[in-house]
């Protein structure tokens, strides 16, 4: 009896059943063997380790809006313009490396160009009709000869779903499309913790390009889509980062432990939306925590690595995999989360125990984004407390990673030697009762510390709406809000 990558044993030889264990954030050394006793639940954030990103400075007290309705900037230097109000629905921003142009997906529309000279437009450069007939796009990324990758995902009979990479070729200002790859259909939960295929990044380069396999549950619970699919959790093409080959032609990718594993790059991942490379070349996404007040994560990808889900969210253990767990005892269920509603956590002596080794999120120092829920319902303030983070408060939604390292940057904002200088935007909570909301922009001074990187993170300006991605251009950097009465702005660092 073997013990595969979602903790589920299996014959050797034997074809994995559309049955599984989802995967989200880090975690640290949890090295569980297959019948071994599981670890004692944490409770709380680590104790703060000495090192250069403990002590971050005081942010300046700056709250000014240049604009009425825009966002509210809380540091001096910086200049604010709203580019362009935008149609409501647009989930994706991307600059083209070869010609410098920047791309808006709407995943109903289509494409557009996005003109910022005034007067500043956004129009219909393709029609989603043109990348992919019957399906919707999720995800796009620029390589740096100007290819452009589009994931998709289409609905396979009533119960299936199937993801399609698509890549266009530039052609006479638009692209000619053909399939890379394209999964087999796999089970749909019938929940809103279908998170399908979305994230895409090219490698630096050009030769793969990494895509987000999202998850099919919130935390690892069996979703049978009406009892069309018994027993099932995470399947083998769910909660994963994939890496699949750039020149690839309708590469088909099963749903099948073994015959996957070529291309599985990470595993143990619930909803990677952003993945992007620093200048260093190191990989790195922000992940979506569950219906729990457990924090949302930043990593740093590696291969072969495993960060987690569904076992552990941050670094604390989903207390569902232990035999004694009372949900009616869990002061982290907060009652108007669509999980905690429908009743999914509970006691499930089936859980799957624990695949190996986790990988731990980057640890977070703050001043911001560091609130987190104790064991006793209390809300806390890690940063305050002088304690570590991983990665940041729950349900934020972090989304829009970009890295700079571009001299016209303040020498605060600029990475240098082993720093990393990144921006990442928040969407924004659901729900709950934690007063840290999101919908704000942060910059994360990013140090390595052992094996893993450790962030300073600091507010820069909050009250946007929605924000869901973000390009960074020189000292300049675009911001996309999501829904109705949205808007591009630009936010100029001097």
């Amino acid at each position: 009896m073997l013990i595969n990558r979602r903790g589920l044993a299996t014959r050797t030889g034997a074809r994995l059943h559309a049955i599984g264990i989802l995967a989200v954030s880090v975690a640290l050394i949890a090295a569980c063997q297959s019948g071994a006793p599981a670890p004692a639940p944490q409770e709380q954030p680590t104790n703060a380790a000495v090192g250069p990103t403990t002590a971050p400075a005081a942010r300046p007290k700056v709250e000014q809006q240049p604009i009425a309705g825009g966002p509210v900037l809380l540091r001096d230097g910086i200049k604010l313009r709203k580019v362009v109000d935008v149609e409501g629905g647009s989930i994706r921003m991307a600059r083209d490396p070869a010609s410098g142009e920047i791309f808006l997906l709407n995943p109903q529309t289509g494409l557009y160009r996005v003109k910022f000279d005034p007067p500043a437009s956004a129009t219909q450069a393709v029609k989603t009709t043109d990348i992919i007939t019957d399906g919707v796009p999720s995800g796009m990324a620029f390589g740096q000869d100007g290819t452009l990758f589009v994931v998709a995902n289409r609905t396979v009979g009533s119960t299936r779903t199937q993801a399609v990479i698509r890549r266009g070729v530039a052609s006479s200002g638009g692209f000619n499309w053909e399939t890379l790859a394209q999964t087999e259909p796999y089970p749909l939960s019938d929940t809103p913790f279908d998170h399908l295929y979305n994230g895409i990044v090219v490698s630096p380069d050009g030769k793969s390009i990494f895509v987000n396999a999202g998850s099919r549950t919130d935390h690892g619970e069996v979703e049978d889509n009406n009892s069309a699919f018994p027993d099932t959790r995470e399947v083998p093409l769910t909660s994963a980062i994939l890496r699949l080959p750039a020149d690839a032609r309708n590469l088909l990718l099963p749903n099948d432990e073994a015959a996957l594993k070529p291309y599985l790059f990470a595993d143990g991942t619930r909803n990677a939306y952003d993945p992007a490379f620093a200048p260093n070349g190191e990989l790195f996404v922000g992940d979506n925590g569950p219906d729990a007040d457990y924090p949302d994560e930043l990593n740093w990808l590696r291969a072969g690595q495993h960060y987690g889900f569904p076992w552990r969210f941050g670094n604390q253990d989903n207390p569902q995999q232990f035999a004694d767990y009372d949900s009616s005892k869990d002061k982290r269920l907060q009652k108007d989360f669509t999980a905690v509603q429908k009743g999914t956590y509970r006691n499930d002596p089936s859980f799957p125990k624990p695949p190996g080794a986790f990988t731990d999120p980057v640890a977070n120092h703050g001043p911001d984004a560091a609130q987190y829920r104790s064991d006793d319902g209390q809300a806390h303030d890690a940063a305050a407390e002088g304690k570590l983070l991983y990665s940041f408060t729950p349900h934020r939604s972090p989304l829009g990673l970009v890295f700079t390292d571009d001299a016209k940057m303040p020498a605060d904002l600029r990475g240098q030697g082993d720093t990393l200088s990144a921006f990442i935007v928040s969407w924004g909570a659901a729900g709950g009762t934690l007063t840290d909301r999101g919908e704000d922009l942060l910059h994360l001074q990013l140090t390595k510390q052992g094996d893993n990187y450790e962030a300073v993170t600091t507010q820069i300006a909050r009250g946007f709406k929605n924000p869901i991605d973000a390009v960074m251009i020189e000292n300049r950097l675009y911001v996309l809000e999501y829904g109705s009465g949205s808007a591009i702005w630009e936010l100029t660092f001097q």
